[in-house]
């Protein structure tokens, strides 16, 4: 009878860890919102800026240069730059550009991006629509790879904001590249030898 009541509670835990486990995951998207306009300052939308419902049709037309910047964390043996320093924009359009990524190192490694924008009080009206950042990203040994970034500049951005800095810093994930580098060194030692 003990038996059945330690398993019924063994999966009740489990059920539990399950559900705690589903929850985490489903509350990922809207904390990666948070994190990015809370923390970075930086708004996450998936359509674009109606700039004729936001302003008049002036502010329609009105230009802002946006500059990119990007680097990495000493640790991390990348290569990372803005394919494009800088860009002019027109306000409530959207508008794409890419990073360039390469792995200097021997091994496959995982980084992480955090983006910033300058100055902080035009953060609020920077949205990206599509972002390598806070999403781990794995380059193998050699690789070069281009990220995408889209955005759109808010009609709403103060007049007296010319230029906006959107930059981003790249660090090291020491847990996940360990774990992709133990994972390819497995790989590779499951690999058959032809016979001599």
């Amino acid at each position: 009878m003990s038996g059945k009541a330690s398993n019924t509670a063994g999966i009740g835990k489990m059920v539990v860890a399950a559900l705690v486990a589903f929850a985490f995951t489903f509350s990922l998207v809207p904390l990666y919102r948070i994190a990015c306009e809370k923390v970075f300052g930086i708004r996450l939308d998936n359509t674009a800026v109606d700039a004729g419902s936001v302003a008049g049709a002036g502010a329609e037309a009105r230009m802002v240069t946006v500059e990119f910047d990007g680097g990495v964390n000493s640790s991390l043996p990348w290569s990372f730059r803005p394919n494009q320093v800088r860009m002019q924009v027109q306000v409530g359009q959207q508008y794409e550009t890419t990073y360039y990524a390469h792995n200097n190192g021997e091994r496959p490694i995982v980084g992480t991006a955090t983006p910033s924008v300058a100055p902080a009080r035009a953060s609020g009206y920077f949205a990206k629509t599509e972002c390598f950042c806070f999403t781990a990203q794995t380059l193998a040994a050699g690789e070069t790879r281009d990220m995408p970034v889209r955005f759109i500049i808010d009609p709403a951005l103060p007049a007296d904001v010319k230029t906006v800095t959107l930059s981003y810093t790249f660090f090291k994930n020491d847990v996940l590249t360990e774990r992709e580098q133990s994972a390819a060194v497995a790989a590779s030692s499951n690999v058959p030898h032809a016979a001599p």
